[in-house]
């Protein structure tokens, strides 16, 4: 597209409601059919407890989470409206806060830029803490950084332990 600026972002995918996995792969393939936006790259998909607003909880249905690469020419609220449709069609509801849900796709950074206001927050407040965003990142960017928090590669060796591989063929091929 003749006249867009591309710029790089990291998208995060989560579900542990309903088939996980095909729900991942379908978001995949949904967000690389998004105009403006370009698959660059996806991560295996690691496997995680849930973890609600009091802390881990061992009795909800565990995670699995992956991370996407992506240029886009959109701005930044664009795209959260298209992942937020993502979400929607895959029957998201925002019933519970951090609650179990069927699919969750967060913004984790966009280029360089630094927002915060009522609907988007980048990078993403709380991604540096959350194992389930920055290993299956790591893999796909091995020298990635995160503003305000560092390289993905330090903060990982904290939380490794908190998520495990899923033995499963790629997101995507080549």
């Amino acid at each position: 597209m003749r006249g867009r600026l591309w710029l790089p972002a990291v998208i995060a995918l989560g579900a542990n409601l309903g088939d996980r996995e095909a729900t991942l792969r379908a978001a995949v393939a949904e967000i690389a059919a998004i105009d403006g936006v370009r698959l660059e790259g996806a991560s295996g998909i690691v496997e995680s407890h849930a973890v609600k607003l009091d802390g881990v909880d061992e009795q909800a249905p565990n995670y699995l989470n992956a991370v996407v690469t992506v240029s886009c020419g959109l701005q930044p609220e664009h795209l959260l409206d298209e992942l937020n449709r993502i979400e929607a069609e895959h029957g998201r509801v925002r019933a519970e806060r951090w609650g179990d849900r069927t699919l969750d796709l967060d913004i984790v950074t966009f280029a360089s830029f630094a927002q915060h206001d009522d609907r988007l927050t980048l990078p993403h407040p709380r991604a540096w803490e959350r194992p389930f965003v920055i290993v299956p990142w790591l893999q796909l960017q091995p020298d990635a950084i995160l503003p305000g928090h560092g390289r993905i590669a330090e903060l990982v060796a904290a939380h490794s332990d908190e998520v495990w591989a899923y033995a499963t063929s790629p997101l995507v091929t080549a």
